[in-house]
This record gives structure tokens, sequence and C-alpha cells, in this order.
């Protein structure tokens, strides 16, 4: 007598009595992440340990809380740890295109740029000021009225000793002359130097001369002194602006005394500021030379003088901790950014900005690690930065360019960041397989199940994360009866009876929507009948194709029989993945076998529509068939199996029972069950092996039953291992319970064969042959009925040749 579950089997509801509250109103929120105990050390561990290399990859399924659990455990453990270093950049005098980075206590950063700002403010004011005093003045003044007093002496000892010698100091376009004069006082013209005798002329000359000489000296004496007027000038420019910068400049070195990068720098800004005075000076425009082509007023630029505060975390608590939904390389590292003027693009260090990991720096970063790799240039940059353990902010672009142009090389920032990534097994799988970098830089791995064991804590936890919902959202509470519908579809979405899916996304949405259709009924507690509503709907939403191919079948345009008895076919069951939404599929499978040499035939892979596991069931029946019939003598046989109207791709082993059964049963002309459908692997013991979507394969199966009319004869064949993940829906289960539809469960497959059949199998005898009236004993004999009619035709084909010859 075959074997059928029970109703207790089929679905095992939540105990009402684990849950000590009327409402989830009378729970508290949720603290922490549910049935996640490795992944939760996993990131413990590696947040704590600050050694190099030890960077986190958290993996799971999406929905199974990953980003929110990194996210809480991150916003407490950001709270204990210290805030760190600001960062700025300012002008490197001796190299502008590399700019300086200083690191300063927190918010100091911007006290600083404060601090310049206010610096260059004041100068700009008070050195016009100090040129502008009467003092400074009188001083110039006194430095000019000196030199001129000695140029007038000079000059008039000269003179007067020309005037005596009949000679005058004159100014030509070539300079100061000495020129021989009349006694009227005129200059002696060229015709009457001529007229003078040869005496006079050479007289004229030598004193000519050597009055041009003491000339020349008192030229060169006053170009030095115009030098030293020049120097003394400059010097006391110097001195009147040093009364004004030297203060203001120690100001600030008293504040930042701790910091030997800012004393350094403030001394090359004193310095420049001493070495650009007249860009403090009142500026008086020019007028052009012509009307209408009047420029705009060059402006002096101060640039140079200014702080770039790139971090302040002057308003941070403990260390930072950053977020960054869009890893492109610019994002995560910063840029140098242009400004357009004239038609040129230009730029400075004031123009370096930022990028998340300078924000994250001292703390941690969390990024999806496929948002990463789609991003150009991001994934190895990252990779060079950790091991680096230094931040660089460059022109990626710049090595692709034809023509190189000059841009700024910022000093790199050191990083201390611990960078978490967040994808999927596949991801985490093949970057660790195919980088071997990877390995080096992210050796923890925080591994997210999908689900965890259906204990009495874990379902008063799931109860907890109701009301955490609820009240986060401000949803209707859940009485004891929805709670338990909850932790049932936990249990439905882990395939296990004994289990509860971690995939609360899918958790969350279902309490959405049963709130949703409680309101719609006007109540105001969530019941069991809400929560049944909302995930009938939800498949109501999502089954159009399942649907459609149920009507398909039903009108016969899709063959799937549901009643009698037929040779060589079964029904097998498959599930069909869309993605959003998957159901169960019967599929008609047939066999047919004739007297031949080939074995058995997988039509699927010989027009190649099957999978590498597929094909392996097919060797594993044909392995079967040898090792169960073929022990002492060989079989001849040829056979043909194939999915009937089955157009995609043949994979997986699910169906190698039931292929099994049509090979056995065309072989031996035994007609097997149409209202029976069988899903099942094997083994080449004949031992029946679990397999995926045993619930929604039986429910495909029972939907096509129902509207074709239920008798109490339909029913399914499963492996009995897939008992404990049955968590079929309502529907079924009353079925069942009414004597309408029966779930037969297998451990051999020799119990489905006498199912099938409604004839034993048969055991195998101590002669080595099978009872009569059983199905190995026909199968049997078939196979020596088919080997002794291709031996008999062998013989004749060799009678034939013999007499040919």
């Amino acid at each position: 007598m075959p074997i059928k579950l029970s109703i207790e089997e089929l679905y095992k509801c939540c105990d009402l009595n684990i849950f000590k509250f009327n409402t989830t109103e009378e729970l508290p929120s949720l603290e922490g992440t549910i049935g996640q105990e490795r992944a939760l050390k996993s990131l413990d561990f590696g947040i704590s340990l600050n050694n190099s290399g030890f960077n986190i990859f958290i993996l799971g399924e999406n929905g199974t809380g990953k980003m929110s659990t990194i996210r809480s455990i991150l916003t407490k453990q950001s709270l204990n740890e210290p805030v760190p270093s600001d960062w700025c950049y300012v002008y490197n005098f001796k190299d502008p295109d590399a700019p300086i980075a200083i690191s300063l206590e927190p918010g100091r950063a911007v006290a600083f740029q404060k601090d310049m700002e206010e610096l260059i403010k004041i100068l700009r004011a008070e050195i016009p000021k100090v040129f502008e005093s009467k003092e400074y003045e009188k001083q110039k003044n006194l430095i000019l009225e000196e030199f001129q007093k000695k140029q007038k002496d000079l000059f008039s000892v000269l003179d007067d000793e020309a005037q005596a010698k009949g000679f005058s100091v004159r100014k030509t376009v070539s300079g100061l002359m000495i020129v021989p004069i009349k006694k009227t006082g005129e200059p002696l013209n060229e015709e009457e130097f001529e007229a003078l005798d040869a005496k006079t002329k050479k007289k004229i000359e030598d004193l000519g001369k050597a009055l041009q000489e003491k000339l020349d000296d008192i030229v060169r004496a006053l170009r030095d002194g115009e030098k030293l007027v020049k120097y003394l000038l400059s010097r006391l420019e110097r001195e009147a602006a040093l009364s004004v910068v030297g203060h203001l400049i120690d100001e600030i070195k008293n504040k930042y005394m701790d910091n030997d990068k800012i004393i350094v720098y403030l001394e090359t800004v004193k310095e420049d500021i001493l070495g650009h005075i007249d860009d403090f000076k009142t500026q008086e425009e020019q007028a052009p030379a012509l009307t209408f082509m009047k420029m705009p007023k060059a402006e002096p630029t101060f640039t140079r003088y200014t702080v770039n505060a790139l971090v302040n975390n002057k308003d941070s608590k403990g260390a930072p901790v950053v977020f960054e939904s869009n890893p492109t390389y610019f994002n995560l590292f910063g840029r140098i950014e242009h400004k357009i003027q004239y038609g040129i693009a230009i730029t400075d260090f004031s123009m370096i900005k930022a990028g998340s990991m300078h924000k994250a720096n001292g703390g941690y970063i969390v990024i999806n690690v496929l948002d990463l790799l789609r991003n150009i240039f991001a994934y190895d940059a990252m990779k060079r930065a950790i091991r680096n353990r230094e931040m660089r902010i460059e022109d990626v672009w710049e090595q692709y360019r034809l023509v190189s142009t000059t841009t700024l090389r910022p000093e790199a920032i050191p990083l201390n960041v611990k960078v978490i990534l967040v994808g999927s097994p596949n991801l985490y799988y093949l970057l660790y397989n195919l980088d071997e970098e990877y390995r080096e830089l992210f050796k923890v791995k925080a591994d997210f199940d999908s689900r965890m064991p259906k204990t009495e804590d874990n379902m008063n936890r799931y109860a907890s994360f109701i009301a955490a919902k609820c009240r986060e959202e401000k949803l209707f509470p859940f009485d004891r009866t929805g709670v338990a519908k909850i932790v049932e579809y936990g249990s439905r979405l882990a395939e296990h009876q004994e289990k509860l899916s971690s995939k609360f996304s899918e958790i969350t949405d279902v309490i959405r929507e049963s709130h949703y259709w409680a309101a719609k009924s006007n109540s105001r507690v969530v019941m069991d009948k809400h929560v049944e509503e909302a995930i009938n709907e939800r498949i109501f939403r999502n089954n159009r194709i399942e649907e459609r191919l149920r009507e398909m079948i039903a009108e016969g345009t899709l063959i799937v029989e549901t009643s009698g008895d037929k040779v060589g076919q079964v029904n097998g069951l498959a599930v069909l993945d869309l993605g959003d939404y998957s159901f169960g599929k019967p599929s008609r499978i047939t066999a047919k076998t004739y007297a031949g040499k080939a074995g058995v035939v997988n039509i699927e892979r010989e027009i190649k529509m099957s999978g590498k596991i597929h094909e392996k069931a097919i060797l594993i029946i044909t392995n079967y068939l040898g090792s169960k019939y073929a022990t002492k003598k060989p079989i001849s046989l040829s056979a043909s199996i194939t999915f009937e109207q089955l157009y995609d791709m043949v994979e997986g082993d699910s169906a190698s029972c039931a292929e099994l059964y049509a090979l056995l049963s065309s072989i031996a002309n035994i007609p097997l069950k149409q209202n029976i459908a069988v899903t099942g692997s094997m083994d080449q013991n004949g031992d029946v092996q679990p397999i995926g979507g045993v619930n929604e394969k039986i429910e495909g199966f029972f939907e096509l039953c129902r509207l074709r009319g239920l008798d109490g004869s339909h029913g399914v064949m499963i492996p009995r291992r897939n008992v404990r993940h049955l968590m079929i829906k309502k529907d079924v289960v009353d079925a069942v319970k009414e004597g309408k539809f029966t779930i037969y469960p297998i451990d051999k497959m020799e119990e489905g064969l006498e199912i099938l059949t409604g004839m034993p199998a048969g055991e195998l005898r101590d002669d080595e042959t099978y009872p009569e009236n059983t199905v190995n004993h026909l199968v049997t004999k078939r196979l020596a009925e088919i080997s002794a009619a291709l031996k008999e035709k062998k013989e004749e084909e060799k009678d034939k040749n013999e007499n040919n010859k």
C-alpha cells in the first residue's frame, strides 16, 4: 500500500502559544539583525581589526539586510572612535603645480582658512594706509632729497668749472654732454669751431675731453646713487609693510605652533607678501592709449594666499561613515575643477575638490561592488589607494589625450579607512578567484544567509521585527494570527518547515500589503486573513503567464493528460522562474523502445537543447538499466526519451525518475497512470534524491487537475527527503484533507513504479529471476525477446553471407 502524506506533513503551522502578546503594539521594536550570527561575528572581527588588508566584503542575496545591518553597526561603532583630522591644500610658492597638503585637528582647517582670509583682508586695508602715512612720506622724501641734493651739488661744481673754462653742460638726445660756448653763452657751432686756429681747437678738445670724463664719472656715481635710492626705498617699503604683516603672521603662527607645516607655510606667505607689496597698494587706473580700446581693469589676485579646506570634521561625532552610492573615480578620489576664462580652461589649487574617500578617511566607507566595477578606473584606483595607503587626486584621462596639458599634482594624503564592499556571492567568488590582489586587500568575508533556524526565539524576533516596521511606517499592528501567518510565509520563502527566510525585504513588502488589505476591510488590526489576502493578491498580480499556460493545457494546445493510462508516457514537473514569480508546469515525457543497439537516446541532447546536468541524468538512467537488467548478459536496445512540446533548453535532473518510468513502461508495454505526476532525481542505485521547487511543482499540477475537475485519483509523487520542504498553499492542503488529491513520498524508484503501474515492481530471487506479473519480470522478458530477435537476425545475415560465397 503506497504511503500518503498527512495534512500535518504538508504545511507546518505556527503555534500561536509561542507568542505572549495580543498585538504587536505590546512588543518592543527589534534591535539588531535576526539570524545572521556568522555574518555579525565576521563584521565585528573585521571592524575591530585595524591591520592592513583586513577590509570587508559583505556577501549575500538581495533583501537579506546587508546594507541596513552594516549601517546600524557602523553608526554605533563610529561614535566610540576619535574624530579624524581635517585636511587642507595650500599654495606651494616653490612649485605652484604641486599644492601642499596639511593635516589639522578636527575643525581647524576651516578656522585656518578664515584666519588667512582675515589676514589678507586686513593687509589689503592696512598696507595702503602705511604707504599713505606722513611718516612714510617723510622718510621717503628724506632719501629722495638727499639724493637730489647730492646730484645737484655734483652738477653745480662741474657746471662752474666748465663755465670757467668756456664750456657748458647741455642735455641732448643721447644724454648729458660738455659743449664749448662763446662769450655770449651760446654753444659754439661746427662752422665756428672749424674757423678757429689749430692750437685753439686743440686746447678746446683737450679741455672738453677732461670735462666729459668728469661728467661721465658724475653720471656713473649718480647711477650708483639711484640704485642705492631704490634699495633704500625698497627696504623702507619692506620695513613699512613688515610693521603690518609681521605681527599678524606671528599671531597666526602662535595659533598653530604645533603644526610645523603651517609655520613653514606662513614664513613663505610673509616673504611672498613682502615681495609683492605693489599688489596691496592702491591701484591707479591708467587711461588707455585709445579710448575705444579700454580693457577691463586687471585686479591683482590673492588666491595664492587662500586655504582650500578639503575635509572639515568640525561637526563630526566620532569616525566618519560614508555610503557612496555612485562610486565613480572622481566621486571617490576627488577632482581638479576648471573654469573657462577668455576661452581657456584654467585651474588652481583652490579648485581641488574632495572625494568620498577623503571624507571617510579615518573611518569607514561602504560601496556596492557592482557599482564600483561598472565605473572605469574606480576599482583599480581603490586597490592602489588601499595598497599604498595614500590618496592622490589625478587627472586620469591625461594619458588618453593626444596633446599633453599642464595640470596640478597635489601632494598625496595618507589613507586610513576601512573599505566595506557589499555584493552578491557570485561577485565575491569571481573577484576572489580571478584577482590575486583582491585576496590580499579584502581578507574578511561576512556571509549573510538567506534563511535561519525556525526557533521560538527567532519567531518572537520576527514578531518584534513586524512591530518595528509597524511603528516605523505607521502601519496597523498585527495580532498573533497575523504574525503566525507571516512566520509561515517566511518558511515558505525558505522552502523548509524548520527554517525561516532572512530576506526581510520580501517580508516587509508582505507586511505593508497586509496593512493595505486590513485597511480595505475597515480593520484596525492585521489578522491572518489579511496576510493570506495579501499573498494571494500578490500572486494574482504576477501569474498571468502561468494562467495562460494552464489555459493552453486545458484547451489542448499543450497536451498534458490527467486521466487514464498510457504506455511510455508520464507527467513530469518543472519550475519556470520569471524572476519576480516562479510556478510549476507539468510536462509530458515520452519514451519509445525498439530492437537495436543504439542504447538510450536523449532527443534533446541530439538537437543541443539539453544541459550538462540533464545529460548526466540520462547517463545515470542508462547505467541503472545496465546494472539492473544486464548482470549476466548485455542489453540490446534502442530507446528515445523526450519532453514533448518543449521548445526551450532542458536542464536539471529532477525528471530522471519520470524519464525512467516512461522508459520501463515502453519496454514492458505497461501503461502508466496519467493522473499522477512525478518529480524526483535518482542515483545509479535507484535511490530517489531531493529536488528544488517542490511546492511550486505540486501546486502547478494541482491547479491543472482542479481546472479539469478533481476526482480523488489525482496526485503527485515527490522524494521523501523533500517532505521537510513542504509549505503548500491552503487550497492543496484542503483538497488533500477532503481526499481529492494525494501526495506520495518515495525513497526508492520502485515505490513510484508500483504507484504508477498498480503492479508490484518485483524483487530479484535467488535464481536471479523476478516473480511473474511484476514490472521487472516483464521488463526482463521484453529485453530477452529483443536480444533473441537481434541474435536471430544476426544469424540469418550470417547464413545469407555464407550462401552468397
